[in-house]
């Protein structure tokens, strides 16, 4: 059974820790995710990445870009070497863009190069004194990643080609099942996909896996050896079906569950009664 055990006051409950990059799991699929964007980055390429709703394409992406730390520090000016964010900046070259329902070219354009402009000024700020003096501020993008590409219209593509083509960079189009086909439409865009890469659902071994470090975080433990945990286990798998998404809003629900009726032990029964209170549709 799924032991309780006195809870890490420090740690952040699992409905935050998707967002939390410190506490990312890294798995296969992100590490194919990761080369397929190296590979568009180094090419100069158009990469596009397409998968169903919940495999954990968005923060696959983010992830890559490490956004969840630098997107926050975009705006600040890093004086003291204490605000900047735990990461290596040597290493910070792609931007994560994520375009609104309702778009205009014009709107993508200025957005796209508002946040290319904050970000190449962070880097400089932070690399400037290892670097020669220049007057000019550097160019540091090196990918672009745009997600929700779905919702992006012909000329709205178009706009985002247009960046592509003079800034001279790798771009990756995030989106899902059918947008190859869509794009395929468009020639002259489709004509530099270099890269394609379908985002797969999670296997078994890495949901076991998720779902152990999700559980530690909010302080329980799977034991293998229990039968209970294992049916609790396999009723999650069952359920989720390799959704990293789904997987997360079926653990808050188990929580609330345990909570209302006062319960220590997750049973496959909690699990059953956590999956009637979620809308779950077709993948």
């Amino acid at each position: 059974m799924a032991k309780r055990t006195k809870k890490n006051p420090s740690r952040r409950s699992s409905s935050t820790s998707t967002n939390s990059q410190d506490e990312f799991v890294v798995t296969k699929e992100y590490r194919r995710f990761a080369e397929f964007c190296d590979a568009c980055r180094r090419h100069r390429y158009i990469g596009l990445c397409y998968g169903p709703p919940g495999v954990g394409k968005t923060l696959s992406g983010r992830q890559y870009a490490k956004w969840d730390y630098l997107e926050p520090y975009l705006d600040i000016t890093f004086r003291d070497p204490e605000d900047r964010p735990p990461i290596d900046f040597n290493e910070c070259r792609a931007v994560f863009y994520t375009p609104t329902v309702a778009n205009t070219p014009r709107q993508i354009e200025s957005r796209v190069e508002s946040i290319f402009m904050r970000f190449n000024c962070a880097i400089d700020e932070v690399l400037a004194p290892k670097l020669p003096d220049v007057l000019v501020m550097r160019e540091w993008v090196e990918l672009l990643i745009v997600d929700e590409a779905d919702r992006l219209k012909f000329a709205g593509l178009e706009q985002i080609r247009d960046v592509y083509d003079r800034a001279k960079m790798g771009l990756v189009l995030v989106g899902m099942p059918g947008i190859e086909k869509r794009l395929a439409r468009y020639p002259q865009l489709y004509s530099r996909v270099g890269f394609v890469h379908r985002f797969k659902v999670l296997s078994t071994k890495e949901m076991r896996f998720i779902l152990q470090k999700k559980w530690e975080t909010v302080g329980r433990i799977l034991d293998q050896n229990d039968f209970t945990d294992e049916e609790t286990v396999s009723a999650i798998l069952r359920i989720t079906g390799g959704n990293f998404r789904l997987l997360d809003r079926l653990l808050a629900q188990v929580e609330r569950v345990l909570q209302i009726n006062e319960l220590q032990t997750v049973t496959k029964e909690v699990v059953e009664a956590a999956r009637e209170s979620l809308v779950i549709g077709a993948a």
